[in-house]
C-alpha cells in the first residue's frame, strides 16, 4: 500500500457502492394563476373577502413516479407532483384588519432524463424486519432513483377571481389537511370566488442509479473538532458575540456595494472613500 506523497498521490484504489448522477437538470417555472384550495370555513371568508395578500410560500411535498420511456431505451419520465402550503392575509373591508389564512396548491411537472439501464433483482440484508424470519429486507430493483432539489417559491401575485369552469384536483394529502386545520376543499364551480396565485420555482432534477464504482483513497477521515459539552456560561456566550452595529446604524450604500461593520472589505472601501 502506497503511503500519500508530498505532492497528494493515494494510498489505494478502492470499490465503493454508490449513487451515481447519470443525468440532471435545473429549471425556473414561473407558476402563472394556479388555484388555492382552503377549507370549507375559510372558503366562506374569501366569498365575502374584498383583496388577498400572499405572505410566504413553502414546499411541503413533492410526489415522485419514475416510469420508463419505452420508445427511448435508458430514458425515464420523472412525474412530480408539488403541494404547496401557502399563508396569506385576507381583508374583509378596506380598511379593515387583515385575517391570517393558510391555504394549498399543487403544480404537475414532468421531467425526462437518462438513467442508463438495469434490471437487476437487489436482495440485501441491511434492514431487519420484524414479521419476517429471516430478517431480510424486501428485494428491489436497480430502478434510478429520482431526487428533486427546490427552494421555497417566490410569491409573485395573489388575486381574489370568479371562477369560469369547474375546477377539480388531485387528493390532498391527509397530513398537510391534518396541518391546516381539517378538511380541505377539493373543487370549486362555476361562478364562485377563488383564490389564485402566481408563484417563481426554482427546482433541479436528478436521475441516480446506485453502482459500483472505483476510486482514489487518500486517507481515513479523523475529525479535527473536539466535542463540546454545550454547558460553557450563558454569559460567558454572550461576550463572545460581535456587537451588531449594523443593526443600530443601518449601513449605507457605497461604491461596490454595503458599507457594513460586518462587511470588512466594503468597511475599507468605504473608509478609503472618506480618505478621498
Amino acid at each position: 500500500m502506497a503511503e500519500i506523497s508530498a505532492n497528494g498521490d493515494f494510498r489505494e484504489a478502492v470499490c465503493i457502492d454508490g449513487g451515481r448522477v447519470y443525468d440532471s437538470c435545473c429549471d425556473r417555472d414561473c407558476l402563472d394563476d394556479i388555484e388555492v384550495y382552503f377549507s370549507p370555513k375559510v372558503d366562506e371568508m374569501i366569498a365575502r373577502a374584498t383583496t388577498i395578500r400572499c405572505k410566504c410560500a413553502e414546499v411541503e411535498n413533492v410526489y415522485i413516479d419514475v416510469e420508463p420511456v419505452h420508445l427511448n431505451r435508458g430514458y425515464y419520465s420523472c412525474d412530480l407532483t408539488f403541494f404547496f402550503v401557502l399563508k396569506f392575509d385576507l381583508f374583509m373591508s378596506q380598511h379593515s384588519s387583515p385575517v391570517s389564512i393558510e391555504g394549498v396548491a399543487f403544480y404537475n411537472k414532468k421531467v425526462i432524463l437518462y438513467g442508463s439501464e438495469g434490471k437487476v433483482k437487489v436482495f440485501s440484508n441491511e434492514y431487519a424486519l420484524d414479521y419476517e424470519n429471516d430478517h431480510q429486507a424486501s428485494p428491489r430493483s436497480n430502478l434510478p432513483k429520482c431526487v428533486v432539489e427546490c427552494v421555497d417559491p417566490i410569491p409573485l401575485t395573489a388575486a381574489i377571481k370568479t371562477v369560469c369552469n369547474n375546477t377539480c384536483h388531485c387528493p390532498v394529502p391527509r397530513r398537510i389537511c391534518d396541518k391546516l386545520g381539517g378538511d380541505i376543499r377539493e373543487s370549486y364551480n362555476s361562478g364562485e370566488k377563488a383564490v389564485f396565485v402566481t408563484l417563481g420555482l426554482f427546482t433541479i432534477v436528478q436521475l441516480i442509479r446506485n453502482v459500483q464504482m472505483l476510486i482514489p483513497v487518500y486517507d481515513f477521515c479523523i475529525p479535527e473538532k473536539e466535542c463540546s459539552n454545550g454547558t460553557d456560561n450563558p454569559c460567558e456566550v454572550f461576550s463572545r458575540l460581535d456587537f451588531p452595529t449594523d443593526d443600530f446604524l443601518p449601513p449605507r450604500e457605497c461604491r461596490g456595494g454595503i458599507c457594513g461593520c460586518n462587511n470588512t472589505h466594503s468597511c475599507s472601501k468605504c473608509n478609503n472613500d472618506k480618505d478621498d
